[in-house]
């Protein structure tokens, strides 16, 4: 090398970091070849150092060079350096490669200092999204854990329809729920047409039952009950004929259209229209002749058929235990109230469950009157006066789906059983209300029936029986009168606009309201089968005849009573 790179003389501060401050070595430094107006200013941790490069700032100046590499070295906007500094514009850099981008951290750290401003506006804009999300998640959970009673109720979109809708059916109209609770009418006090069969006395000791002192549910085997539509009630065919009414139905199917609008299963009813005169029936093995279990409830039921949980499975066992707990809590002495005519649906010598018919006539218009047929189970005598009774069972299946355990709760807060149950089967409760009431029953008495174990649904026992007069208990449960009469006035009104024929008043499965379809004059009598017979019985389709017959013989079978043991 032809001469060297003379650095020049660097005094030495023995007491810290920096230059000496004594004079004499101001002068030295002065008198040396050092670099002039380079500021040098003491710091601490916390202060801010000049830059000699700066790798990280891009700055575009139209008047600059549009070279990359010149902007590391641009100290024109730095507040360290004067502005009146030498800018050499001779500086090349070597590697014009983009600085690394560092790994962790805010990326704002790197960033030059005029850029924070909008960081700072995109970190509040980011919590305020975050804050608008956690109250939109409360509110969400806010209306999901509150209970209001405008609120949906879990709608049966799972269930099917309780019939197979025909595409030959024409739907003539279909009748949202909102509609009924606007609907009143008032009728007056019903006369009695017709009293048959035979009432046995109520056992007064099953009021004293309690969890402690439980009683098994017993079985009835000898006993019928018998489920007849309206069409096949031969006294109903003979007031029909003497022109005692235009209207007849049961108080079974009166009850489900008085009810309609707390109903989530889906239901059927069919219309007759013969002359002037309508006839509402149900099916053969209809949905009505079953109960409902925890039809209102939030809680979903398993869906299996052959779960013993599944809705199906407990509306049998629901029937079952209703007709056995009515025959138990009787004084089984042989000692019975008979009325005018035997039971019109029993043979000859055949034992038959304790039940009365009152065959009863309401006033809808002037020229319009309604015949039901009503039922009671049980009569007692209290102060030298007979009142008839009407019995239902409650039944208990697994205190987790309720949430409330009946062999606890019974005797301490019998009313928040009751309510729970209210909640749980609304419209079973409302429908036996509306029975009661149809029947002017002076007593309804409602059991507590449970399993001896939740897995166990053949034994049960009777945990408690308490009595309700059924006017306040349809206060207490919010059932208008003249509102169930308002629906059925309504569905009378329209069905007295059909022409002739055969009708379905069908529960849509999935949403609150009814349709009304009309069906061929021969539907549900041999050609829909509900359900398939299983594959090993199966041996042959049915086969259509010339007359319009099939072979289908299980459908043969009419006015079949239902066994205890069903």
């Amino acid at each position: 090398m032809v001469g060297g790179f003379e650095v020049g003389a660097v005094p030495f501060n023995p007491d810290g970091w920096g230059p000496p401050e004594s004079s004499a070595t101001n002068a030295a430094a002065a008198a040396s070849n050092l670099p002039l107006n380079v500021p040098f200013a003491p710091f601490s941790r916390s202060d801010k150092l000049g830059r000699i490069a700066d790798w990280t700032r891009n700055f575009n100046h139209q008047t600059r060079s549009k070279n990359p590499s010149d902007s590391v070295f641009d100290f024109s906007n730095d507040e360290s350096f004067p502005a009146s500094a030498d800018d050499d514009s001779s500086f090349r850099l070597v590697d014009g490669k983009p600085p690394p981008r560092p790994k962790f951290g805010p990326k704002w750290r790197f960033q030059q200092q005029r850029q924070l401003p909008q960081r700072r506006d995109e970190e509040v804009e980011a919590r305020k999204r975050e804050a608008e999300k956690e109250r939109a998640r409360r509110d969400r959970l806010y209306n999901q854990n509150r209970s209001n009673v405008n609120q949906p109720r879990r709608e049966a979109a799972v269930f099917k329809s309780s019939v197979d809708i025909q595409p030959e059916w024409n739907m003539l109209d279909q009748i949202p729920f909102s509609t009924f609770s606007k609907l009143s009418f008032s009728v007056p006090e019903p006369e009695d047409l017709l009293l048959c069969g035979g009432l046995e006395f109520y056992d007064r000791t099953f009021d004293r039952i309690t969890p402690k002192n439980e009683r098994r549910l017993e079985r009835f085997k000898n006993r019928n009950f018998f489920k007849v539509t309206t069409t096949d009630d031969p006294v109903i065919r003979r007031l029909a004929n003497e022109d005692k009414a235009t209207v007849f139905a049961t108080d079974t199917i009166l009850s489900s259209l008085m009810c309609a609008p707390r109903s989530v299963y889906s239901w059927d009813i069919v219309i007759q229209r013969v002359g002037n005169k309508l006839f509402f029936d149900k099916r053969d093995g209809s949905q009505l002749d079953l109960l409902s279990v925890h039809e209102t409830s939030q809680e979903p039921l398993p869906e299996a058929k052959d779960d013993i949980n599944s809705a199906y499975s407990l509306s049998v066992e629901a029937a079952y235990i209703n007709q056995n707990f009515s025959q138990q809590v009787l004084i089984r002495d042989g000692n019975k109230v008979t009325f005018e005519e035997p039971n019109p649906f029993a043979n000859e010598g055949e034992e038959v469950a304790s039940v009365a018919y009152r065959y009863r006539r309401w006033k809808l218009d002037d020229d319009m009157y309604l015949v039901a047929r009503c039922e009671v189970q049980s009569v007692v005598e209290l102060n030298k006066q007979r009142s008839f009774l009407t019995l239902n069972a409650l039944n208990e299946f697994d205190p987790k789906y309720s949430g409330v355990d009946w062999r606890q709760k019974l005797e301490t807060q019998r009313g928040a059983v009751l309510a729970t149950e209210l909640k749980n089967n609304a419209n079973k409760l409302a429908k036996w209300t509306a029975q009661a009431l149809l029947a002017s029953a002076d007593l309804m008495k409602l059991g507590y029936v449970s399993r001896v174990h939740p897995r166990d649904h053949f034994n049960h026992v009777i945990l408690a029986v308490v009595g309700y007069k059924p006017r306040e208990f349809a206060a207490q449960i919010n059932l208008n009168t003249s509102n169930m009469w308002g629906i059925v006035k309504s569905i009378v009104d329209l069905c007295m606009k059909l022409n002739e024929g055969k009708y379905v008043l069908v529960k849509d499965p999935s949403k609150p309201q009814v349709r009304i379809y009309e069906v061929p004059a021969d539907a549900f009598e041999n050609d829909y089968v509900e359900e398939p017979l299983p594959e090993e019985e199966q041996v042959q389709p049915p086969v259509e005849n010339a007359d319009g017959e099939t072979n289908a013989a299980a459908n043969d079978v009419e006015d079949k009573p239902i066994d205890a043991e069903a």
